[in-house]
């Protein structure tokens, strides 16, 4: 075995004579094996690995010691103050090395290895020599894999952390607060959940926050649109196929919910999946396989569903549209996200926080909002809640104004307070008031507000879509390059 570097050894031992047999045990390995400290004690053992974190490999201890923490429980803390550090255990308790039930016991308490002192034939050398010098080699390797793997840990965990600040929920009204305490109690157990809202509410915002908050967050999250998938492709979308399975398969596809196994699975606009999605959807849920379109066998998957929709999912169980063993399936727990015109007192506190990262990008100083202009923006309905209002945001920041004012701040609103104030006013006038832009600006102004106009008159995008001639797809597709998803 091929060592780089020194493997630093902390032994733990009450009795001068099991000290020097150690000693002599490991001596013909001093260049690669230091004992770095002896200690005679376990909370003298303790206090030493805490002050010196990261200093010691492999840790030789003594079951049995006089006084103190020993034994187990010494195990124990040793591997709550350093996980990567091996515990290697030498007790005289027994000279039966096939004592599994104490074997087992040291195992549980997290000890890597353990061997008797001696039978009455060896004087000088710990029992077994060559097992226990192998054994500190062996540990010093899972000790190695162990820091490397905490590291790692450690990275994702830190991405994480800035993944979960950038989609931080916010709002400090009472409703914000239990959705809040909701997410953090819910994150915990890995039911199913059924999140409803209007839409542009945030219900992928708690979905994330749920699964980063959970025991799968080092596995992945796979956000689905079940509006913008087109009805002849979803399943294999979603379950994958087989290479050969149909006409121009030429390769086998992975299907979202196989890459999300171990993960989770965000399936928003749930109420859009058609009934025969629905039928291998309940499949997966209820026994934890799939479906592969040209495969025979099944293929097992251990996912969370979070399940989003804006419609009256009941309303949809009773017109036959969604099935009701599925709904019953997906709502283990229900989440309301309230509307923001629900919420009066978070809109100051999301224009400051989205006003800070637009200026940020934009690389400009965050304008004030005149208090006047304040009023305004709080008793906006905000049809399109909080989506809308990151998109006025956006809007205001494109002038140069230290402080936005009344006016500025009713532009942005666009024609809902032209219509009330500026009834004079007509055809391109009154949506503009002689303000002339280039085409293109008119354009997506234009298409902005009638897409958000006929989304709220629709019962979900598919709806929308429809109304406006469109494929579903291109549909969403447009509606993300407006800023609308």
């Amino acid at each position: 075995m091929f060592i780089n570097s020194t493997i630093q050894v902390l032994l733990i031992e009450d009795e001068e004579y099991d000290v020097i047999r150690v000693m002599n045990t490991l001596k013909p390995f001093r260049d690669k094996i230091n004992i770095s400290n002896i200690v005679s004690d376990g909370n003298a053992a303790l206090d030493l690995i805490k002050k010196n974190k990261n200093e010691f490999d492999v840790v030789v201890m003594d079951f049995h010691l006089a006084g103190g923490v020993m034994g187990e429980e010494l195990i124990q803390k040793i591997k709550e103050v350093d996980s990567s550090i091996q515990i290697i255990v030498i007790t005289k308790m027994t000279i039966n090395i096939t004592d599994f039930d104490f074997a087992n016991k040291l195992m549980r308490a997290g000890a890597f290895w353990y061997c008797t002192k001696y039978p009455g034939d060896i004087e000088d050398y710990i029992y077994q020599p060559t097992d226990f010098v192998l054994s500190i080699f062996n540990a010093y390797e899972k000790s190695k894999l162990e820091k490397e793997r905490l590291k790692s840990n450690q990275k994702l965990i830190k991405n994480i952390e800035d993944l979960l600040c950038q989609k931080q929920i916010i709002g400090e009204s009472p409703t914000m607060k239990k959705l809040k305490d909701e997410i953090k109690k819910y994150a915990q157990s890995d039911v199913n959940i059924l999140i409803s809202g209007s839409s542009g509410t945030g219900k992928e915002l708690v979905a994330y926050n749920i699964h980063y908050n959970s025991e799968r967050k080092f596995e992945n999250f796979i956000p689905i649109n079940c509006g913008s998938l087109p009805h002849e492709l979803i399943e294999s979308e979603l379950f994958g196929y087989e290479k050969g399975a149909f006409t121009g398969a030429d390769k086998k596809k992975s299907g979202l919910f196989e890459i999300a196994h171990n993960g989770t699975v965000f399936l928003d606009e749930i109420t859009e999946l058609p009934l025969t999605a629905q039928v291998k959807l309940l499949r997966v849920i209820q026994e934890g396989e799939l479906e592969k379109i040209g495969r025979t066998e099944k293929i097992k998957v251990n996912i969370r569903i979070i399940a989003a929709t804006n419609r009256n999912i009941e309303e949809e169980v009773k017109a036959k549209r969604f099935r009701e063993d599925l709904y019953y399936r997906l709502n283990v727990i229900y989440i309301e996200v309230p509307d923001l015109k629900l919420r009066k007192s978070d809109i100051p506190i999301l224009l400051d926080h989205f006003m800070i990262q637009f200026s940020n990008k934009m690389g400009r100083e965050k304008p004030s909002i005149h208090p006047a202009a304040m009023e305004v923006l709080v008793n906006y309905p905000w049809p399109g809640n909080v989506r809308e209002l990151k998109n006025v945001i956006q809007r205001l920041l494109f002038g140069d104004e230290r402080e936005i004012n009344v006016e500025q701040a009713k532009d942005s609103l666009g024609s809902y307070y032209k219509n009330n104030n500026n009834s004079s006013l007509s055809g391109i006038e009154a949506i503009f008031e002689n303000n002339i832009l280039p085409l293109s600006q008119m354009e997506r102004m234009i298409r902005e507000k009638y897409l958000t106009y006929v989304r709220h008159h629709s019962e979900s995008d598919t709806d929308a879509a429809r109304k406006l001639g469109l494929a579903p797809s291109n549909y969403y597709r447009m509606a993300k390059e407006l800023g609308l998803k």
